[in-house]
């Protein structure tokens, strides 16, 4: 039945402590008795910190104590809290009142901890106990009533409040009777009182039972023997000077420190007055610290005297004669707190690593610090080393957070060691340090850059496809695949064409290869735009200009522009027989459509049917007499001119020049014709002549309107008389000093030819000066030819327009030339140009009309 009382009483402490829950600004308690079962519950945290179950699982819920044991554990799906260890409050708090656990709830992300208190209830489990079987006093037979026996050896009960110790009983009671006095310090003092004298002749042995009772329900009880030896004639009791005394020790003295002397006296001689001393606590620890001389009463320290264990110590001190009889007293030793311990740092909760872009106020770590010293040596303050980069916050008693205070930057610092030091405000101060490392994880907030701002880079003409230009390289600040760059060609085009067909980018090393073969007549340069871009999400770019220069390759032969040579005809320079030294026969012209050195110019004499008598001119391709010309050189002379440009190897290319050395015009006709001088040429010749006369003056008629609609037309159009689309070149007259001597000349001529139905017979050439002109070359001819674009109007000055009458007058003159004898002498009329081309005199000589050849 008693056992059943019990249970049923420990069920409804539990049930009362259960629902006795609260819940405030983050702190919740519960309050729970001793010795629950393994398994418990302690009480629904989740519902009384208003938090959801998802919350204690995401924010991985633990629970954080400075204890080594842990009592209490959480479980996270049920948001309860559950005994872990069974709890024996008399193991965890002693006599201490009341008893409780203290821990708190940590969570992280975002990080929150709580403080959670649960009150341990004592129930009770204990019954009071004498630490010996035995008590043995020797009392004198002249004991007088109301004399007092100490009874030092009082049970212990480590229950608390109503299940502690309640009262004591003793049995018999013929002689002797117990007393509680309450003493100074608030405790009771047994004592056992003589109520009826002693009879040693009656009796000499008492045993009596003192029995302690609690005052739990059911109530438990402990038994000691009290053995009373009867004396004989010791009737005084020793006495103290005073019943309590008091002072002050500081801790961490020294053992061996004598504290303070005790003194008692009896009345009583020899050696029934003769006292001893003892200490008579029965509380664990105290004999181990403090000791007493039995015949002086001198207390000397003899162990350490701890302040954080113990602020206060009282010592029983009995003096006993020899005759049994005794007194007591009281030592109360008050403990000074000195400052001999350091603050201890706890890093509840660490944050390895954060990235860059974390907001300021980041929480990176919360720490416990704690001071067991007293006043102001447990007061303690914690600062950082680093205060620009982080600060430290003081959240509640004795905790702390590690908060970022700027902005964060990988690049700068990748790594930080954070030092955290707790300093308390004793005398001297105590400090403690801990430092964490903080790493620091990369963002996508740097973007490539390239070494130049832009590039150029030089390919030879005629490449290989597929050769390496050049590389761009660009670098990024981040890191692992925010650091990786790749590079990307700009969609672009180069004269119409996408720059991808000329050049592309290696996506990983930046290498610009050229696609085609580049050819410098056609391209000379071109840039593009490269992209390079990192792996980061979202990625960043950056561009950069390159430029590419071609440069020229001596790919191309110098070409002849004059003279021309045809494959039928053969064209004749004329030169006079008195020709002075020095005379100049006529002019070689080419071009090289290379640039640069490639492109100057060498003109060489390589055959001459008479080399004594010509040169060329070895920069400017003029050819001339080196002597005075004789009635004994051949009409008919030949000259092969070589022309070669400066490059490496050197191209070249010959041209034929042939020269009459005549006076006349018939001279030079007999001298280059084939015809046969029969008489049916002759015979013929007359009617051919009549024949060509008529046709002639037709079709000088209808070049008259041509050429009127040609020169309306002409300001407009810089190419009337050449309607072929071929590709054009500058061309030169042969007459044309080359002053600055570099083989090609800087004005532009344009030649027209005209000619009989048998050129070999007659030609006569006229050319027209003009500041910018274009020549017809052949489609065969190798390298480049360019027309030379904004033709100048013929008509150079407005005031005196020049005219030049040139396709007419070249066939009128060949046919008045026909009728005219060989033998015609100087100064004969060839004919009436005023009145065959329709112009006036006075305009013939306001337009200082000119013969040019």
């Amino acid at each position: 039945q008693s056992v059943n009382d019990r249970q049923w009483g420990c069920s409804m402490l539990l049930l009362m402590f259960i629902l006795s829950v609260g819940s405030v600004l983050g702190q919740v308690s519960y309050s729970i008795p001793e010795e629950m079962a393994k398994g418990s519950l302690v009480g629904n945290i989740l519902h009384d910190l208003g938090l959801q179950t998802k919350r204690l699982i995401s924010g991985k819920a633990r629970i954080y104590t400075r204890d080594s044991d842990e009592y209490i554990e959480l479980n996270r799906e049920r948001g309860v809290l559950l005994v872990k260890e069974r709890v024996d409050r008399e193991a965890l708090c002693r006599q201490t009142t009341p008893c409780a656990l203290h821990f708190q709830i940590i969570l992280e992300n975002p990080m929150e901890f709580y403080t959670v208190t649960v009150q341990i209830t004592d129930i009770n489990d204990n019954a009071p106990t004498f630490k010996k079987n035995e008590i043995h006093f020797k009392i004198s037979e002249s004991a007088i009533v109301g004399a007092k026996f100490v009874l030092d050896r009082k049970a212990l009960d480590s229950d608390v409040g109503i299940n502690g110790l309640k009262s004591y009983s003793l049995n018999p009671t013929d002689n002797f009777v117990l007393r509680l006095n309450d003493n100074a310090d608030g405790r009771k003092g047994l004592e056992m009182v003589l109520e009826k004298p002693l009879d040693r002749e009656k009796e000499d042995q008492l045993t009596l039972t003192l029995t302690a009772v609690d005052g739990g329900d059911p109530q438990l009880t402990g038994t000691v023997q009290i053995h009373v030896t009867v004396l004989d004639a010791n009737d005084n009791a020793p006495v103290f000077t005073q019943p309590t005394y008091k002072t002050s020790l500081m801790e961490n003295s020294p053992k061996g420190t004598s504290l303070m002397t005790v003194t008692a006296t009896d009345r009583d001689q020899g050696t029934n007055g003769f006292i001893a001393y003892s200490i008579s606590n029965n509380v664990d620890g105290i004999l181990d610290l403090f000791e007493i001389h039995e015949t002086s009463g001198e207390v000397r320290l003899t162990g350490n005297v701890d302040y954080e264990t113990s602020k206060n110590y009282q010592l029983d001190i009995k003096a006993k004669d020899h005759g049994g009889l005794s007194d007591s007293c009281k030592i109360i030793f008050d403990i000074i707190d000195v400052n001999d311990n350091k603050p201890e740092i706890d890093l509840m909760s660490t944050t390895q690593s954060i990235p860059e872009d974390s907001v300021l106020r980041t929480v990176v770590a919360v720490m416990n610090v704690h001071d067991a010293d007293s006043e102001k040596n447990g007061v303690v303050k914690c600062f950082l080393a680093d205060t620009v980069t982080f600060t430290i916050d003081n959240t509640s008693n004795g905790f702390y957070s590690i908060l970022t205070n700027s902005e964060l930057d990988r690049e700068r610092s990748p790594e930080y060691n954070i030092t955290v030091t707790c300093s308390d405000e004793g005398v001297p101060s105590l400090s403690s340090s801990v430092t964490l490392t903080l790493q620091i994880s990369d963002v996508n907030d740097n973007a490539p850059v390239f070494e130049r701002s832009s590039y150029e880079a030089y390919i030879v003409e005629n490449n290989t496809p597929g050769l390496s230009v050049f590389t761009v390289k660009a670098t990024d600040a981040d890191w692992n695949q925010n650091a990786r760059v790749s590079y990307i060609l700009e969609d672009s085009s180069v004269n119409g064409v996408p720059v991808s067909s000329y050049v592309s980018v290696s996506a990983d090393s930046g290498v610009i290869h050229a696609v085609r073969s580049f050819d410098y007549e056609q391209i000379k340069d071109f840039h593009f735009r490269v992209k390079a871009q990192d792996g980061g999400s979202p990625p960043l770019t950056s561009n950069v200009t390159v430029k590419i220069l071609i440069q020229d390759q001596n790919d191309n032969p110098p070409q002849v522009l004059y003279p021309v040579q045809t494959g039928g005809s053969m064209v004749a320079e004329m030169v006079p027989r008195s020709a002075d030294v020095g005379y100049l026969v006529t002019k070689v012209v080419a071009v090289d459509v290379d640039s640069g050195q490639n492109a100057w110019l060498s003109y060489k004499l390589q055959k001459a049917t008479d080399r004594a008598l010509f040169e060329v001119g070895l920069q400017n391709g003029e050819i001339r007499t080196i002597r005075q010309v004789t009635d004994k050189d051949a009409v008919k002379q030949r000259l092969t001119v070589i022309v070669e440009d400066n490059g490496q190897p050197s191209r070249s290319a010959t041209v034929v020049v042939n020269v009459a050395v005549a006076d006349s015009f018939p001279e030079v006709l007999s001298e280059f014709t084939d015809f046969p001088h029969d008489k049916e040429y002759n015979d013929n010749l007359t009617f051919y002549l009549v024949l060509a006369l008529a046709v002639v003056s037709f079709l000088f008629i209808t070049c008259l309107a041509v050429i009127i609609s040609v020169k309306i037309y002409r300001w407009r159009q810089s190419r009337v008389l050449y309607q072929s689309n071929l590709p054009v070149i500058p061309y030169y007259p042969p007459r044309y000093s080359d002053t600055l001597g570099t083989g090609t000349l800087q004005h532009v001529y344009n030649y027209e030819v005209c000619r009989t139905t048998d050129s070999r017979k007659s030609d006569c050439k006229f050319g027209r000066a003009g500041s910018q002109n274009v020549l017809i070359m052949d489609p065969s001819s190798t390298g480049t030819m360019q027309r030379i674009q904004n033709e100048k109007s013929i008509l150079d000055e407005p005031d005196s327009p020049l005219e030049v009458w040139n396709f007419p007058i070249c066939l009128y003159l060949i046919f008045m030339l026909k009728f005219a004898s060989s033998e015609m002498s100087k100064g004969s009329v060839v004919g009436n140009i005023a009145r065959d081309l329709g112009l006036d005199v006075k305009r013939l000589k306001s337009g200082k009309a000119r013969i040019f050849t």
